[in-house]
């Protein structure tokens, strides 16, 4: 198989201007200048901070899984919880953490 490239930094903007659209967020609301008064940032700080959120963090959370000999096993040993809490008292099992 061949090697998945990285993303561009066009195609990261691009991304991440439409997850912000589709989330409701106007990126032309934030200023083009710094204003040391406000401190908000600048549009190009926060594509900046956000393109290296997405080149970085997505992938390792992505590439999480729970402790198992497989990983269908792993799947099935660890359901994700809605109310943990309560399932760890009717089992029992609040503190074996």
């Amino acid at each position: 198989m061949s090697e998945v490239q990285p993303p561009t930094q066009e195609q990261l903007d691009a991304y991440i201007r439409t997850r912000l659209a589709l989330a409701g967020f106007d990126l032309a609301l934030l200023p083009e200048q710094p204003n040391p008064e406000t401190g908000v940032p600048t549009r190009n700080q926060v594509l900046a901070s956000l393109r290296s959120f997405v080149a970085s963090t997505p992938g390792a959370i992505a590439g999480w899984s729970p402790a198992g000999q497989t990983p269908a096993y792993a799947q099935q040993a660890s359901p994700p919880l809605l109310y943990p809490s309560i399932t760890e008292a009717w089992t029992g099992k609040a503190g074996e953490r």
